[in-house]
């Protein structure tokens, strides 16, 4: 079961939702229980590197191949695809091997469950630097901070 709880000031762990509650409220006194416990990943902070990524993506350039279409197709632009690179080149991936025998790369999930807080914030250091290097050359990692918590104000 999961459930959810907060430190208090005095040093004491409270349930924080209803299902939590519950779950103490059905415990009785005494009744030892066995917990492995995770920092909760901070919202706030999950939706600055969307922030990030959303502007970096609004200002990537893309290149122009020299073959236009692929297979009769015209590449378009991808928030989901740039993300995932993004994701990759921050060094947040698996290799596997393909049914071909040639290795693919794919970027790690970063949701709630299967990355942890500190994992999250090396993301974030690691997606600006990627950002810096590859879309946004002309930034220093002062004014992108800044310009991402403006974007960030302004989606509120």
């Amino acid at each position: 079961m999961d459930i959810r709880l907060s430190k208090t000031v005095e040093g004491f762990l409270i349930p924080v939702d209803d299902e939590s509650q519950e779950f103490v409220l059905n415990l009785k006194a005494g009744q030892v229980i066995h917990a492995d416990f995770k920092k909760e990943r901070n919202y706030k902070f999950h939706r600055k590197w969307w922030a990030l990524v959303k502007y970096a993506f609004d200002h990537w350039d893309v290149v122009e191949f020299q073959t236009p279409k692929w297979e009769g197709l015209t590449p378009e632009k991808s928030l989901d695809r740039f993300r995932k690179d993004l994701t990759i080149l921050a060094g947040y991936y698996e290799a596997t091997h393909r049914l071909n025998g040639e290795v693919r790369i794919e970027a790690k999930s970063i949701s709630f469950g299967k990355m942890n807080a500190e994992e999250f914030e090396e993301l974030y250091s690691n997606t600006i630097d990627v950002v810096l290097k590859h879309v946004l050359k002309n930034y220093d990692k002062d004014e992108l901070e800044r310009v991402v918590e403006q974007v960030l104000g302004f989606a509120g």
